[in-house]
């Protein structure tokens, strides 16, 4: 079992710094029209954001183990917010390769079932539609 560290000290207003214990932190705050100074993503935003990094990750390791070369990789995500937490998004994952689309889709399919945080979203209820585009 891997064990991980997380911290937050708060800061002043709404800022906390968050850190994980290795020496990378991240600022973390509200919106000025929720009385923060927006000096840093929300934690939810923060959320959003680690999921779509964890996307990213576990696609190129899925991409390296099946030789499926690319030259480049973006992943956008829309997330809705509901009354608590996000609800559901739309994600397009934009590949820039040679590979069929077909072998671009299973390499997401294997990802989505692999990905930590992305586990932590479905089993939150989190349902994410993917679109996936590859440009030569």
């Amino acid at each position: 079992m891997t064990f991980m560290k997380a911290r937050a000290v708060w800061v002043s207003g709404f800022r906390s710094v968050v850190d994980n214990g290795r020496g990378h932190s991240v600022v973390v705050d509200l919106p000025r029209q929720d009385k923060g100074e927006d000096s840093g993503p929300t934690a939810l935003e923060l959320a959003a954001m680690s999921y779509v990094g964890c996307v990213a990750t576990i696609f190129k390791i899925i991409a390296d183990k099946r030789g499926l070369k690319f030259d480049g990789l973006e992943i956008e995500l829309d997330a809705s917010k509901g009354e608590k937490t996000i609800e559901r998004g739309t994600a397009k994952l934009v590949v820039k390769s040679l590979a069929k689309k077909e072998e671009v889709e299973n390499a997401l399919r294997l990802t989505l079932q692999t990905c930590p945080v992305g586990v932590i979203f479905d089993n939150g209820g989190v349902k994410i539609d993917w679109q996936v585009e590859v440009l030569p």
